[in-house]
């Protein structure tokens, strides 16, 4: 009897390789591409691999599946951080209230969790493992607190306050008749030097402006359209 051959199974996409696809092509890349050459493509392909690299949402998606592991695609965590990231910009705050919350507990948590585990080591007499544990444990503590203050931070924003110019006019004064001490010192640099004061023209910005202009002129030289001569 022949042996009924099994159907080989597809492979498994690597949840590690990032697929670069439609997704961040851009209006203009696909006009940009129009009669391009082969030189042209492949430095094309070398910018868009650097422009999704850098986004955002792609740089968080490889740090967190590479600690997920095989069980979080690179592609689905970059397009679910994708809408995320525009929920926060449409003003939806939900989410990053809850992650707060969340954070706190898991915390607080790892404080209770720490704290334990210094004192079993303090009851056994490991000492130095005890004060490991309980400085981790006060560590997390501060993180905890730190997080529900975002947290505070995020749903009652401190109102804006203008301290500097407030002082100011808190502390100014009004002298009638009296030369207040600014003026003073403008009238004794006044009297020692003869004369009063005007601006001077700057040399060294002149002689900048004057090089800046004569690039300028250059470029139009260089990029000025050729007419022909009758």
């Amino acid at each position: 009897m022949a042996k009924k051959l099994k159907a080989e199974e597809p492979a498994k996409p690597n949840p590690e390789m990032l697929v670069i696809d439609e997704r961040y092509i851009k209006d203009g890349d696909k006009e940009k591409l129009k009669g391009a050459t082969d030189a042209q493509i492949a430095a094309f392909g070398d910018e868009l691999t650097a422009r999704v690299l850098h986004q955002p949402e792609v740089r968080a998606a490889r740090i967190v599946q590479r600690f997920e592991g095989e069980s979080l695609n690179i592609n689905a965590a970059a397009d679910e951080l994708r809408g995320l990231v525009a929920e926060v910009q449409g003003g939806n705050m939900k989410r990053p209230e809850a992650m707060l919350v969340a954070q706190a507990h898991a915390l607080d948590a790892l404080f209770s969790s720490l704290a334990l585990r210094s004192h079993a080591n303090s009851s056994e007499g490991y000492l130095d493992a005890a004060d490991r544990y309980l400085r981790l444990a006060l560590k997390a503590q501060a993180q905890a607190v730190r997080t529900i203050e975002a947290l505070g931070e995020l749903k009652n924003p401190r109102p804006v306050t203008f301290v500097r110019q407030a002082n100011l006019a808190h502390n100014q004064q009004v002298n009638n008749g009296t030369p207040s001490q600014a003026e003073n010192f403008g009238n004794q640099q006044t009297q020692l030097s003869g004369g009063t004061h005007e601006l001077l023209p700057d040399a060294r910005a002149s002689g900048n402006a004057s090089r800046v202009n004569s690039t300028l002129e250059t470029l139009g030289e260089i990029h000025r359209a050729k007419v022909p001569r009758g």
